[in-house]
C-alpha cells in the first residue's frame, strides 16, 4: 500500500496498491479466464430475482385482494407491480410491506387510489402544494376504499335463494 503525509489533514493518505507487472498480468488472466462463468452466474441471479420479484407481487397483489376485496383483480396487480417496483423506494419495498402488514398495503392503494381515480396529479400541478392537493381529494379517495373494502356481492339465481327469498 502506498501512503503519502498530507500536511493539510496531518495524516498518511492512503494514495493507492504497489503491485509487481507480473502479479497485475497474472490477476487480469484469471480474471479473464472465469469471466464467462461469472456472466453465467449474473444471468442466473437476474432470472432468480425476476422470479422472487413476480412471486411477491402476486403474494402483495393478493394481500391487496384481502384487505380490498372490491378492489378489481387488475388494478390490485397494476398497485402492486408499481408499488413493489425493485430500486424504486417505493412502500411495497419497506420490511412493513415485505410483511404484508395492512397499514403498508393501505398506502400503495391510497397512493394509486389518489393518483388514478381523482384529479390529484392535475390539482398538484394547478396548486403546486403537496398537502393542499391531498386535501382536495382525500373525499373521494376515501369513497373508493370504502367501496374496494365491502365484499363485491355475488349474483344470486334462483337455485341459490331459499324458498322465502324466492317468495
Amino acid at each position: 500500500m502506498v501512503l503519502e503525509w498530507s500536511r493539510s489533514r496531518k495524516r498518511y493518505e492512503r494514495q493507492g496498491v504497489l503491485v509487481e507487472s507480473a502479479a497485475l498480468r497474472q490477476a487480469e488472466e484469471e480474471c479473464l479466464a472465469d469471466a464467462d462463468l461469472r456472466a453465467r452466474r449474473r444471468e442466473q441471479a437476474a432470472s432468480q430475482r425476476e422470479l422472487e420479484d413476480k412471486t411477491y407481487v402476486a403474494a402483495y397483489a393478493a394481500a391487496i385482494r384481502a384487505i380490498f376485496p372490491g378492489c378489481p383483480t387488475d388494478e390490485a396487480t397494476q398497485i402492486a407491480a408499481h408499488a413493489c417496483r425493485r430500486y424504486s423506494g417505493r412502500v411495497g419495498r419497506t420490511a412493513a410491506a415485505r410483511a404484508f402488514e395492512p397499514d403498508a398495503v393501505r398506502l400503495a392503494v391510497v397512493a394509486h387510489v389518489r393518483h388514478v381515480h381523482t384529479g390529484y396529479d392535475r390539482l398538484m400541478s394547478q396548486f403546486g402544494e403537496r398537502q393542499l392537493a391531498r386535501d382536495q381529494v382525500r373525499a373521494r379517495v376515501e369513497d373508493v376504499l370504502r367501496k374496494w373494502e365491502d365484499r363485491p356481492r355475488a349474483p344470486q339465481n334462483s337455485h341459490s335463494l331459499s324458498r322465502e327469498q324466492r317468495r
